[in-house]
């Protein structure tokens, strides 16, 4: 991919939720690389900062900006999505990477506490940031809402319950703003998509040099997921609105 003026989101205005984790970070730098003007919010102001200005450092300048936004909190994610608009004159899409992970041994030593906490990190924070967006992205001409889910919602294990359920009703969300988007279309079908990546877990490079002789079977590195998001804007609104695009095998 080339980058600016001539990269495939050439023009491109993108915001990017959970943009201070690894996942974050690769899609920041993939997404500018390509052209985009990139917003990136986390809610640690350091880890924003880092990713913002290597993803800068490696686009050559391409426009990379970092808002602390609390995307627990509605009012801030509209402000945040409204200053966008303002700023840029358009959103063309919003990837969410906002990521967290709690598990059990066994079914029976599930903890309703890890239930309210990843309620509110992997539902809360889509219904936020799909309300506060979609208006946006649906006036825009390649409006794109991609979530980042796990196989885990097709197939829960025992000691990812409230994991798994977490991630299937963040699909069901995402799957309802798709339908929005489709009836939106009319006839014509969609211009704008909401979608969906799925990956069995995610690895990057720091993580492999804590555990060397680790094999991460079936995980995606954040790099391949980075360049999967770029992808979803290539193909048409039709062919991944309400979609599961998968990127690990499929149960």
């Amino acid at each position: 991919m080339g980058n600016g003026a001539n990269g495939a989101l050439s023009g491109a205005v993108i915001a990017v939720a959970g943009a201070g984790g690894p996942a974050g970070r690769a899609a920041l730098m993939r997404l500018a690389e390509a052209g985009a003007t990139v917003i990136g919010a986390d809610n640690d102001p350091e880890r924003l900062s880092e990713a913002v200005d290597a993803a800068r450092y490696a686009a050559g300048g391409a426009t990379v900006t970092g808002d602390t936004v609390d995307l627990l909190d509605l009012q801030s994610t509209r402000d945040w999505a409204a200053h966008i608009e303002k700023d840029f004159g358009r959103v063309d899409g919003l990837v969410h990477l906002v990521g967290g992970w709690r598990g059990s041994e066994t079914f029976t030593k599930t903890s309703l506490d890890d239930w309210d906490f990843l309620e509110m990190l992997l539902i809360r924070t889509v219904q936020h940031t799909s309300l506060a967006f979609h208006e946006a992205l649906r006036r825009s001409d390649r409006g794109r809402y991609v979530l980042i889910s796990a196989a885990g919602a097709s197939r829960p294990t025992a000691g990812n319950a409230a994991y798994s359920a977490a991630k299937a009703a963040a699909e069901a969300w995402t799957l309802a703003m798709a339908d929005y988007f489709r009836k939106a279309g009319g006839a014509e079908g969609p211009a704008s998509a909401a979608t969906i990546l799925v990956v069995k877990a995610l690895v990057h490079d720091a993580m492999r040099a804590e555990r060397p002789n680790a094999k991460f079977a079936g995980f995606t590195d954040v790099k391949d997921l980075a360049e999967a998001i770029e992808d979803v804007w290539s193909k048409s609104a039709a062919e991944v609105n309400g979609n599961r695009l998968w990127l690990t095998e499929k149960p």
